[in-house]
């Protein structure tokens, strides 16, 4: 029996909207900063998933996209919203379905996550700034949000699924973890409000099952929907696992396509398998334990990431009820991982920094799969032979160059602060 036959990693899913995916593999999101000028996606973007879809995964889920101009969580970010024109999405959407891919365009708000270089507010649910010791000051002044500008964010989230579809893309994901703005509101350590939005996780989870309705309304029927939420924060009295499995019940009701279980902030970047509260994670499959758990209350497909790179790991995933199996940073090192799995055993190997100081370790980390993705978008193979330091300076001149170029944009552009 072949490989391809003897493994549910390649048995097509079924979604509850009747949407199919051709595979149990998907592409995670990461955050590409290969914006073009004016945040929308160019060539680069378009060979980048093009590559990815013929590396045989069956969804891609994109890097988040950002709805609204005044919050993004990087110079190099996306956004779309009403009235942005569609062209430049409609070419990355279409490369991005080569070979019956599915495609899903990752939505969200980065809330007080956003750097102060950028010019704009962290915007919050609470004055509660960022907890990042001395690089703290890197971070925008936290504002917290009024009821009406919560109420205008949900709308953006519509705005933008909604221009996600007519687009061409296949469905969209809604963004609630690694502490972007709905995570901010899930969380007790973040969320401090005393009106319906703040309180107990009935309510701290208001603004998420408002923008699941309102992104469900507009993307219409067969336009899939799907939610990434923590599993956990890994921070002491934050969101935890019982705040999860309560979250998971009152989505149950919401009759979405697909979960995916991560984990972490950027106070505690378990995502990248590190805690502030002292838990070890698993060296791979970071959060399968916390996901099979959470699964168990789940109504709709469950997805799970964390540090996958290995077909015998990713099918011990699926054995554990988890229905997709997601992968990040091994896809920036081995694009063609979901076809070679086909076929035989294989390892995707990242470069992991493990400096000293292990901010700045991170931090090249993080720059090195960037890279990796740049190369691609370029035509370029990935490279394990880079340096992670001149990596990091790269990274940082880059960064800089974007950020003055956004704030061009956005003062060329004259879009009003909320």
């Amino acid at each position: 029996m072949s490989i391809a036959a003897s493994s549910a990693l390649h048995l097509p899913l079924v979604l509850p909207t009747g949407q199919t995916l051709k595979n149990r593999i998907a592409k995670a999101a990461m955050e590409e900063m290969l914006a073009e000028p004016g945040q929308v996606p160019g060539a680069h973007s378009q060979a980048l998933y093009r590559r990815w879809a013929e590396g045989g995964a069956g969804l891609l889920i994109t890097g988040n996209v950002m709805v609204a101009p005044d919050a993004l969580t990087s110079p190099g970010g996306l956004v779309l919203e009403a009235g942005t024109p569609l062209d430049a999405f409609r070419a990355w959407a279409r490369a991005a379905q080569a070979g019956g891919t599915k495609v899903w365009m990752q939505i969200n708000h980065p809330g007080r996550q956003v750097f102060a270089a950028l010019g704009n507010p962290g915007y919050a649910p609470s004055e509660v700034a960022l907890e990042m010791g001395k690089h703290g000051k890197l971070f925008a002044p936290v504002r917290a949000l009024t009821a009406a500008e919560i109420g205008a964010i949900v709308g953006r989230f519509a705005d933008t699924a909604r221009a996600a579809r007519e687009a061409g893309f296949d469905g969209v994901q809604v963004h609630a973890a690694h502490g972007y703005l709905l995570s901010q509101f899930l969380s007790p350590l973040a969320n401090r409000r005393d009106d319906g939005y703040g309180g107990p996780i009935a309510h701290r989870a208001r603004l998420l099952i408002e923008v699941v309705r309102a992104v469900k309304a507009a993307g219409g029927p067969g336009f899939a929907i799907s939610v990434k939420l923590n599993s956990a924060d890994f921070q002491r009295g934050g969101f935890d696992e019982a705040d999860a499995r309560a979250v998971v019940e009152m989505l149950n009701a919401e009759g979405i396509d697909l979960l995916e279980l991560s984990g972490g902030s950027y106070e505690s970047p378990a995502m990248q398998g590190r805690t502030a509260d002292g838990r070890t994670l698993a060296r791979e499959a970071y959060f399968l334990e916390f996901a099979q758990g959470l699964a168990r209350h789940a109504r709709m497909p469950v997805m799970t990431t964390g540090g996958i790179r290995r077909r015998a790991v990713a099918e011990r995933v699926l054995a554990g009820g988890i229905a997709v199996v997601g992968l990040g940073t091994a896809l920036a090192y081995e694009p063609d991982l979901p076809t070679r799995w086909i076929k035989a055993e294989a390892v995707a190997e990242p470069v992991t920094v493990t400096w000293k100081n292990k901010v700045l370790g991170s931090l090249a980390t993080m720059a090195l799969a960037r890279r990796q993705l740049a190369r691609m978008a370029s035509g370029a193979s990935p490279s394990r032979r880079l340096s992670p330091l001149v990596t990091l300076l790269m990274d940082q001149w880059r960064a800089s160059r974007l950020t003055r170029r956004y704030r061009a944009w956005r003062a060329a552009t004259a879009v009003p602060q909320r």
